[in-house]
């Protein structure tokens, strides 16, 4: 008899029970090698980040200039992985326990079906957190190392915290496609289906239309401002430091509120007219403050609305043996 199973046994207390459901999730992730297959695509994908200005200074012959914000400005860590990292951690939590039968057994033990779904999101903050706090150690060494001396190290566990809520997004969309279909297919198709749309659509329309605010309010990168009298103009952005309002730069936007406290931002659209170059025409600003406290409410609306929508569909689900 497992460990996990002697904690079920008798009438052990509510904590032994989450925890023990807490355990029967992070091994099986173990068994299928997740925790493992996450940690090396974070470890490849960030020693593309570090690796390919280096070479590209090397065949190009310049030399790479020292960037003391690499790593608390997020060190290409971004929503593409906030997805990856979402979609591969919870893409079968719930859809591989009915399409193994697995649900089965596992309802016979003394846990109700609320108690199952907290332990499994719990094991996937678990899981997240040991990989972003591995993959953010690792990004900082980089970073030193290919960029020169980091500015600002002490706020890495403020990266830490957005780069998690960021992801819960992504984790409670996927967790509530897998409750619904009961399908890991549909859950990599439905997923990734929504991750695109937003990810090509957003900028395009960010630039281009009028109504970019509406942008605020969906998950993925959001509507993009500028905080003037930071970072620097080129001919073809508008002045200022570049932040985006979505729910994947949550990480940006507090470690941005924490330096530039009082810092407004800019929104822009684009005016293309014929035989002219382009023009950036303002449209509003608003305080860093609000910008940011919207950022947090939209992504903890999703997280808790997408959540209780797997929960509830869990709850519902018809268990046949």
């Amino acid at each position: 008899m497992s460990s996990a199973e002697r904690r079920f046994a008798g009438n052990p207390r509510w904590m032994d029970r989450f925890w023990a459901v807490v355990k029967y999730e992070l091994l099986w992730n173990i068994r299928k090698k997740k925790f493992l297959g996450m940690l090396i695509v974070a470890f490849a994908l960030s020693t593309v980040i570090l690796a390919l200005p280096v070479i590209l200074s090397s065949f190009a012959n310049y030399s790479i200039g020292q960037n003391p914000d690499f790593v608390v400005g997020g060190g290409g860590i971004g929503g593409l992985m906030f997805f990856l990292f979402a979609l591969v951690t919870v893409m079968n939590t719930i859809s591989g326990e009915f399409e193994s039968g697995t649900i089965v057994p596992l309802l016979t033990k003394p846990v109700s079906r609320t108690m199952v779904f907290l332990g499994k999101l719990f094991a996937a903050f678990l899981t997240l957190l040991a990989t972003y706090t591995v993959l953010y150690v690792y990004m900082a060494i980089g970073g030193t190392i290919v960029y020169g001396p980091q500015n600002n190290l002490h706020l890495l566990p403020i990266n830490l915290f957005g780069s998690i809520l960021s992801t819960f997004v992504w984790v409670s969309i996927v967790l509530a496609i897998g409750s619904l279909s009961k399908s890991s297919m549909i859950v990599a198709i439905g997923a990734v289906a929504i991750f695109l749309v937003l990810f090509i659509g957003a900028p395009i329309v960010s630039m281009f239309s009028e109504q970019a605010w509406v942008l605020t309010y969906v998950p993925g990168n959001g509507a993009s401002g500028y905080i003037k009298g930071l970072g620097s103009q080129t001919p073809y952005t508008p002045p200022g430091m570049a932040v985006s309002t979505g729910t994947d730069n949550i990480a940006s936007n507090l470690i941005n509120y924490i330096l530039y406290p009082s810092a407004n931002v800019t929104f822009f659209n684009i005016s293309t007219l014929p035989r002219t170059s382009p023009e950036w025409i303002e449209l509003s600003t608003e305080p860093l403050s609000i910008f940011l406290l919207r950022s947090l409410m939209v992504a903890t609306t999703y997280i808790a609305v997408f959540t209780f929508i797997a929960w509830y569909a869990l709850k519902r689900a018809q268990v046949l043996e």
